[in-house]
């Protein structure tokens, strides 16, 4: 009865269906009997690349192609026209279309004329190489020529490690006082065995007074060759006369990098730490220039220094 109820399940199906679409099922049946057919011997199917390029189609073209198939899962079928289309793309791009190679010959030109001609590059060698009849790319004549070894600039801790012996480093940090004023400190560090050689301080710190105190700290021949420093303003124009005047030439660390400046941002921690609950009074026992009465530094701070 269930058998009846299918067969007339499927005659009513085939009145609403398309011609196209009947015919595609047949082929459909028919092929799943002729493999049913060949494979009666065995336990398992054999289907051959035909059967598998014929499900593929149909998959592609038929909408309907899972009501019709048996001996096989839907799943399989698309697998096999994943690996149709990825052995289409395989075949279509089995010679591949790339840049053109370059001849031995032409790439021995290219490096003999660099490196005949070390100051010129690719422009310059590509125009000669057209002159020539030589028909390539400015990229490939860069990619060829030879790479004239340079000697490796030195990095900031090779400068400051050989120039130790003639640089020094200045800079300023500011120290309160009793009466809740702030001052200056301006301080000069050797490098040489890391001895502050001069120590002023002031409450109002200007170009005068800061070119004042590296005359009195390098007087006549004294001065180094290097004096490493901060871009602050209090220096000034005459501050840079004052250095080209003993000598000395100018090394500015870059904008907001106190690591550039290590050793004498060290002494500076020295201070604030040694001195932290300490303040500034008068006292004639420290010894610090100053030219404001009111002022000196702890003498536990000056020793420690």
């Amino acid at each position: 009865m269930l058998t009846i109820i299918r067969s007339l399940f499927s005659s009513a199906r085939q009145v609403f269906q398309t011609r196209a679409a009947l015919q595609a099922e047949i082929l459909a049946l028919r092929h799943q009997l002729l493999v049913l057919q060949r494979s009666c011997r065995g336990h398992r199917l054999r289907l051959s690349r035909t059967d598998r390029f014929l499900w593929a189609w149909l998959a592609r073209f038929w909408s309907g192609w899972r009501s019709a198939l048996v001996i096989v899962k839907p799943e399989t079928v698309i697998a096999w026209h994943r690996k149709g289309f990825r052995l289409y793309w395989k075949w279509k791009s089995r010679h591949p279309e790339g840049r053109p190679s370059v001849s031995r010959e032409v790439i021995d030109l290219i490096h003999r004329m660099s490196l005949a001609n070390p100051g010129w590059g690719a422009p310059r060698i590509h125009g000669e190489l057209l002159k020539l009849g030589f028909e390539l790319s400015q990229a490939t004549v860069a990619k060829y020529l030879v790479r004239h070894r340079r000697p490796p600039s030195q990095n900031w801790r090779t400068f400051l490690k050989n120039h130790m012996q003639s640089l020094v480093s200045a800079d300023f940090f500011v120290v309160p006082t009793v009466t809740f004023r702030l001052l200056f400190v301006f301080v000069i560090l050797s490098h040489d065995r890391r001895r502050p050689i001069h120590l002023a301080v002031t409450a109002n710190p200007t170009a005068e007074w800061t070119t004042r105190q590296l005359l009195e700290a390098f007087p006549w021949d004294s001065g180094p060759r290097y004096l490493l420093r901060d871009r602050d303003g209090c220096y000034g124009e005459e501050f840079h006369e004052a250095t080209g005047w003993l000598g000395i030439r100018e090394v500015l660390t870059a904008p907001q990098s106190p690591w550039q400046n290590p050793y004498v941002e060290r002494l500076i921690g020295t201070f604030v730490v040694h001195n932290k609950s300490a303040v500034l009074w008068r006292s004639p026992l420290c010894g610090v220039r100053s030219d404001n009465a009111e002022l000196g530094v702890a003498c536990a701070g000056s020793n420690a220094t």
